[in-house]
């Protein structure tokens, strides 16, 4: 069968407005896929849908395609979005009521079932991670929109291509290639040079954004419209298959990816092939995101220049001691900005961060801004700061949970209003069944002693890090076979936490993955209890690699 075109115009919830009309005019596409939806997100829609219950979805879902549904009716182009978030139904009625008023006579389905909120009454929103048959079903009966709510990322791209290919839920192969293929997509332009250790390799002002021409065999290319910035290449393919994942196996609920098979090649300009990848039966059970209020916190931020830096942080910190006692949560965080003899007061000065965290929002709100600014005239010399404390906003937490597939009722309603069942994977023979644990595979041979010096890892490796609830995993990568040689000796789990010293006490597994001459690191625990819950200065793990990256070793010379 032809080649399946598959874009993506979202890679998170606010992501470049404009991104929609983009792909659609720029160029051939099948199918446009937006992911709206993250851990984060998922909370923000469910404070929404307090305030308002006809709410739950992402509105500027709707916004873009009052621009653009006359483009991709015009065009022939399906959208597949989980712009749905806690309320996929409401949106693809508010869908439906827009193409009514453009008088477009588009056809709109929806996929439901995620929604867990019932078992979980403490949870603000609780959400299975679907897979994508349930959106193969809306475009097999002939859909034009798709919206969801949570399936996994990869999903927006397993179901539009199970439905073009007829593909069956036992081809692992194929249904492993496609996942991979739609992970490399749903972070927009971070597979086209967006937030790239190597981004001086080209023009990254404006990345366009990814599409994947995928093939029957579960194999693909991935690339960009032609004339949209950015640059699509082996490194920024490497850097966004690392991201947010573990060790070999990638499981979801419609196969187990075997990420350690995946090989890439540059076929040409802006064109890297994804092939190889092998698939294995997704697991028994279904992960559950849990979101709930975890209580209030607050902060400020105390700016200490010039001399003495560490006394006058130690004077607030007795001063404020009074006021923090009754507290459940206290976090100080000096952070040395300063420089001596500096030329500006800015770089003369350091940041002493205060963070509280109560389940009572009087405590964290006005008994720690009336004891901070009442330190105005009375505190250490030069006292000010970047801006007083507020009332105390509401932080979330992160969990999941795993369900049984039969657990869940995964529905495809049709754009006629049929309601067709979703069945859950069918468990694998026995004689098929595969070992839980993956072999690490063997080291390569090390590179032949040698003059050395001491340099920041990024010289020769990239890396690209993320979050997964309270974990974070920071994937690192070698340009060449040689750097490869040395990083898999040379970046131990122990070496990470010599350099990470935050990690230093956590659980921090390796894995290796030699076709792609990288390493993945899961560091558990480091962001406490999720992004919602920001008790770290990089919530997400964002820069966590880009820390690493800045760390010195002894390099080879020979790589330098």
């Amino acid at each position: 069968m032809s080649v399946l075109r598959v874009g993506n115009a979202s890679g998170f919830y606010g992501d470049r407005f404009s991104a929609m009309r983009e792909m659609l005019t720029g160029g051939e596409l099948d199918v446009l896929t937006g992911d709206y939806l993250a851990e984060l997100t998922m909370l923000i829609l469910g404070r929404d849908r307090l305030k308002d219950p006809e709410g739950g979805y992402a509105r500027t879902f709707l916004r873009q395609l009052e621009e653009c549904l006359g483009l991709a009716h015009e065009r022939g182009v399906r959208i597949v979005a989980n712009a749905g978030g806690l309320n996929p139904a409401g949106l693809a009625d508010a869908v439906r009521a827009l193409a009514d008023r453009l008088g477009l006579p588009v056809r709109v389905a929806h996929v439901e079932g995620d929604d867990l909120g019932a078992a979980h009454p403490g949870a603000l929103a609780a959400h299975a991670y679907l897979g994508g048959f349930g959106i193969a079903a809306c475009l097999r009966a002939g859909a034009d929109v798709v919206v969801t709510g949570r399936v996994t990322d990869a999903a927006l791209v397993t179901g539009p291509a199970a439905a073009h290919f007829g593909w069956g839920p036992t081809e692992y192969d194929r249904l492993a290639g496609a996942v991979v293929a739609g992970h490399l997509l749903e972070c927009g332009a971070q597979a086209t040079g967006g937030n790239y250790a190597f981004f001086r390799d080209g023009d990254v002002r404006r990345p366009g954004f990814p599409l994947a021409e995928l093939h029957a065999d579960g194999t693909s290319v991935v690339t960009k419209h032609d004339g949209t910035g950015g640059f699509v290449d082996v490194g920024t393919v490497t850097a966004q298959l690392l991201y947010e994942t573990g060790g070999a196996r990638y499981a979801g609920p419609d196969v187990t990816a075997r990420l350690d098979t995946v090989r890439l090649g540059q076929e040409g300009p802006d064109r890297v092939r994804v092939e190889g990848v092998r698939g294995e039966a997704p697991p028994p059970t279904l992960k559950v995101g849990l979101n709930r209020l975890g209580g209030f916190r607050n902060e400020v931020a105390f700016v200490l220049t010039g001399l003495d830096v560490e006394a006058k942080a130690d004077l607030v910190r007795a001063q404020m001691e009074p006021a923090l006692g009754k507290i459940a949560d206290v976090r100080w965080d000096l952070v040395r900005t300063d420089r001596p003899d500096a030329p500006t007061e800015e770089t003369a000065s350091a940041l002493l961060r205060l963070v509280v965290r109560d389940a009572d929002q009087q405590v964290v709100g006005r008994a720690l801004s009336g004891a901070a600014i009442e330190l105005a005239l009375a505190g250490y010399p030069g006292f000010h700061v970047l801006a007083p404390p507020g009332k105390g906003a509401p932080y979330g937490v992160f969990e999941d949970v795993y369900v049984p597939h039969g657990a869940v009722d995964h529905v495809a309603v049709l754009h006629d209003g049929r309601r067709v069942s979703v069945p859950p994977p069918r468990p694998p023979a026995q004689d098929s069944v595969v070992p839980a644990h993956v072999p690490e595979p063997p080291l390569p041979q090390p590179l032949p002693p040698g003059p050395v010096r001491r340099a920041p890892l990024g010289l020769v490796a990239g890396a690209r890090s993320g979050d997964k609830g309270g974990d974070a995993n920071v994937g690192v990568w070698a340009r060449t076979d040689d750097a490869w040689r040395w990083l898999a000796h040379e970046l131990t789990a122990d070496r990470f936490r010599e350099l990470i010293p935050e990690a230093r006490d956590l659980p921090v597994t390796r894995h290796q993955l030699p076709n792609l001459r990288a390493l993945n690191f899961v560091v558990e625990g480091i962001l406490g209890e999720g992004v919602a819950a920001q008790a770290r200065f990089d919530p997400q793990a964002k820069a966590l690699g880009e820390w690493l990256r800045a760390r010195h070793l002894d390099i080879p010379e020979s790589l330098l």
